[in-house]
């Protein structure tokens, strides 16, 4: 993969907890770190997108299709 050098802002409190998790042995690096965590907004993102997608097709689930899926997703 290809990779591309950047400057971001963040907060204060939020850059001594990443490089804690990165001293803690929970990332390889703030780079990686960085990265792991855009990446997985940008997944997320994506996903939200198809279940929205899939709301306006087929319509939101009701109550007993969502009591379903909560008691499938604690298994």
């Amino acid at each position: 993969m290809t990779t591309a050098k950047v400057a971001i802002t963040i907060p204060a409190e939020v850059l001594k907890l990443a490089k804690e998790q990165v001293k803690a042995g929970r990332a390889k690096s703030l780079s990686a770190l960085v990265s792991d965590a855009v990446d997985e907004k940008v997944r997320r993102n994506e996903l939200l997108d198809i279940l929205d997608a899939m709301d306006a097709q087929f319509g939101k689930p009701g109550k007993a299709a969502q009591r379903w899926a909560k008691r499938v997703l604690r298994r």
